[in-house]
């Protein structure tokens, strides 16, 4: 299971030893009489095979725009490699690199790797040919989409331990157990998930993952980014812009987003202002910030922020 997120900065790493002393003279060139590199197909393959290497270390499905940032990292380390007549200076290097991420999860699905073993077409039911059918499709926030299995644990090792998760989760103040029974247990649960089972089924099998504190860790075992402290500094960034949108609603709406952020007026507490804002962004859009705080305390269990929305 990976633990890192995407880097705000991507990291090229090095390459080959040949690799690096090509590029190193041909960055002498680019800076002494600005003459741009032609890498051969030996030097081309050795940067995109590194390039490869190192995405994989966070997920094997990039966006657009992480490719975008891979490709201008490249050029920005190495400025003899980009590209006349293109605007940016590496679209080339970004289609070469989804084309061999393309080549890449290719070798890793020959060699079992669950993550992109999934999608291949031989591991559907029924002999059915179309390679998304019946499974759930990688999102690219998935850093963990489908990770394999624990060192030295098996389906009937881990479908044990969901058994046994069955009983401690009746138990009261055994949050810590339930814990490391839930991140034990991730991998056999992630399957499961990826066949988009029925809802009711899968909160029979798994009570536990439809528990607040649950909901938040089981995100953050997907993404390997922390649910409730990243969504409350987005929202704090926001925070200003969306006070300026209701300052210009007028009317009747407009009163009464100014009565709901009256408690902002009486203190300072950052918790009243979140609640008030999120309030006030209900009304704005013709909710009942009531209901939605209900909605999420039945189907998403999200009780934390609720909480806070509820008593400001």
């Amino acid at each position: 299971m990976k633990s890192s997120a995407w880097p705000a900065v991507f990291t090229v790493p090095r390459f080959t030893y040949d690799a690096e002393l090509k590029l190193e003279q041909g960055n002498t060139a680019f800076k002494t009489r600005g003459i741009l590199l032609s890498p051969d197909p030996k030097l081309k393959i050795s940067i995109l095979d590194g390039l490869a290497e190192e995405i994989v270390k966070y997920k094997v499905y990039p966006s657009d725009a992480e490719y975008d940032q891979v490709a201008a990292a490249l050029v920005q380390k190495h400025p003899c490699l980009k590209e006349r007549g293109s605007v940016t200076g590496y679209s080339g290097w970004k289609a070469s690199l989804k084309y061999k991420l393309g080549n890449y999860r290719t070798k890793l699905r020959n060699l079992g790797c669950t993550e992109v073993a999934v999608n291949s077409v031989k591991h559907k039911p029924g002999g059915i040919s179309s390679p998304a059918y019946n499974v759930k499709k990688p999102r690219k926030a998935e850093v963990n989409y489908c990770p394999p299995h624990p060192q030295g644990e098996t389906e009937e090792t881990l479908e044990a331990v969901r058994k046994i998760l069955l009983n401690e989760v009746k138990k009261k103040n055994n949050e810590k157990n339930v814990r490391m029974l839930m991140d034990k247990s991730f991998s056999i649960r992630r399957h499961e998930v990826i066949k988009e089972p029925l809802i009711a089924d899968f909160k029979t099998r798994w009570p536990a993952l439809f528990r607040t504190e649950e909901v938040c860790a089981e995100f953050e075992r997907i993404t390997t980014i922390p649910l409730v402290s990243t969504f409350f500094a987005k929202l704090d960034g926001y925070s200003g812009k969306l006070m300026k949108m209701f300052a210009n609603r007028g009317g009747v709406l407009g009163q009464r987003i100014k009565n709901l952020l009256v408690p902002t007026t009486r203190t300072d507490d950052i918790e009243v202002r979140r609640a008030c804002i999120i309030k006030s962004l209900c009304a704005y859009l013709n909710e009942d910030p009531s209901s939605l705080v209900w909605e999420y305390m039945v189907s998403m269990c999200f009780l934390k922020c609720c909480c806070i929305f509820k008593d400001a």
